[in-house]
């Protein structure tokens, strides 16, 4: 078990490597990250078969500013491990899942809270001319401690069982759950303050309105605004500016 759960912490290391370390490759997916936990306990027909319907939950969770989802690289590989270890069904590890997910969340609060402390330490090493110290700082420190931050649980989840993991987070006081819960709240607050911040301007919030009222009394869906806001674009394109540049 001591080899499963280190190769597991792995496994959680290498979604922590997808758009923080090599850009956007979609490697943290939990289709791949499930295939990848079923692979080193064994039974990769239902990793797979596990990951196809994390896959679907964590498609509807979108990350808008600094606000973020419930975690769903932890809870696809601890899901997983849970399923295969244990022989639960998928039902069953789908509803291990999510609660996993949301404790996951919590720990990336009070990582980002640690990391942007790092900003600081560069802009002093910029100052001083230390610049690939700077570097440094941007491109490992943070992965690093991602690392870690993601390894330490899944290690410790899967070497000592998930009832013990429960135990624990339920131990923890409400004043520090609540208190991250608020923070939570704050941080998607803050999200969606970021995104206006680039859209209230005279040439872009025409654009935001009209997205708006089309949600809000359209009835469409995400792939069916999505297709409008595709035509439309071209639309603008080829009448607007293509007029300009003639």
């Amino acid at each position: 078990m001591l080899m499963k759960a280190i190769l597991l912490g792995l496994v959680g290391v290498v979604g922590v490597i997808d758009s923080r370390l090599i850009g956007r490759q979609n490697i943290g997916r939990p289709l791949i990250l499930s295939t990848l936990a079923g692979f080193v306990l064994g039974d990769i027909t239902q990793g797979i078969t596990l990951g196809a319907s994390l896959e679907l939950i964590s498609m509807g969770f979108v990350s808008i500013g600094a606000a973020g989802p419930p975690n769903m690289q932890f809870g696809s590989i601890i899901a997983t491990a849970f399923a295969i270890l244990s022989g639960a069904s998928t039902e069953e590890a789908l509803t291990i899942a999510i609660p996993v997910a949301v404790a996951g969340e919590f720990l990336s609060i009070i990582m980002r809270m640690v990391i942007a402390q790092f900003s600081h330490v560069a802009d002093r090493a910029i100052e001083n001319g230390k610049y690939k110290k700077a570097i440094h700082i941007h491109l490992w420190w943070s992965f690093i401690f991602n690392a870690f931050v993601y390894f330490i649980p899944i290690f410790l989840t899967i070497y000592y069982g998930a009832d013990l993991v429960a135990e624990l987070v339920q131990a923890i006081p409400d004043v520090i759950t609540n208190g991250l819960t608020v923070a939570g709240n704050l941080l998607s607050a803050l999200g969606f303050a970021m995104l206006l911040s680039t859209m209230l301007s005279k040439k872009m919030f025409p654009y935001f309105l009209l997205g708006f009222l089309t949600v809000a009394y359209s009835g469409l869906d995400l792939i069916g605004l999505t297709m409008y806001a595709g035509i439309l674009a071209f639309v603008l394109d080829r009448v607007l500016y293509a007029k300009k540049e003639a």
